[in-house]
Parts: structure tokens; C-alpha cells; sequence
């Protein structure tokens, strides 16, 4: 059976419904039976997304795709730098 990935968004409103049910009287075990996940994952969630907001949970995201795309560029240009510096090295 495959897993499902749950979007950022839907992360952040079932640790909401957690905190409802937790509120209600409810235990932690049953509130995060109740949302369909494991207490191990709920945990993980609520350690990266704790806290935040939708909006802040899209910004996040946003933030780490524009690092990732960074970091690919200025790796590119090291290793362009380090073949003009051996190809100078060899004409000199």
C-alpha cells in the first residue's frame, strides 16, 4: 500500500485538529488516531511545523526551494572556476 504525502498546508491544519481534540479532553493518542496518522509521525510534524501558520509553512518552502536552487548555481560556478583555473594552469 503506498504512503501518502501530505502537502505543508494539510500538515498544519491536522496538528490544528489535534490541539481541538486535545482541548476537548480528548488523549494525544486517540486526537492523532483520529486524524489518521501515527503518534511517530504526528511527533516529526509537530516538531518541523509546530508553531507555524499556512502562510508561513508556503514562505518556508518557497525559501528552501530558492536555497536549493542557489546552492546548485554557486556549486556550477565553483566547479567552472576550478576548470579555468586547471586549464590556466597548463597555458601558462
Amino acid at each position: 500500500m503506498p504512503t501518502k504525502r501530505h502537502k505543508p498546508e494539510e500538515v498544519v491544519s491536522k496538528l490544528r485538529q489535534v490541539d481541538v481534540l486535545v482541548s476537548q479532553g480528548k488523549s494525544v493518542a486517540d486526537a492523532v488516531r483520529a486524524i489518521g496518522v501515527t503518534q511517530v509521525t504526528y511527533y516529526r510534524w509537530k516538531q518541523e511545523y509546530g508553531g507555524l501558520k499556512v502562510d508561513q509553512v508556503k514562505r518556508m518552502k518557497e525559501l528552501e526551494q530558492e536555497n536549493t536552487r542557489l546552492r546548485r548555481a554557486v556549486s556550477d560556478l565553483t566547479l567552472d572556476k576550478l576548470i579555468l583555473k586547471e586549464a590556466a594552469k597548463g597555458n601558462l
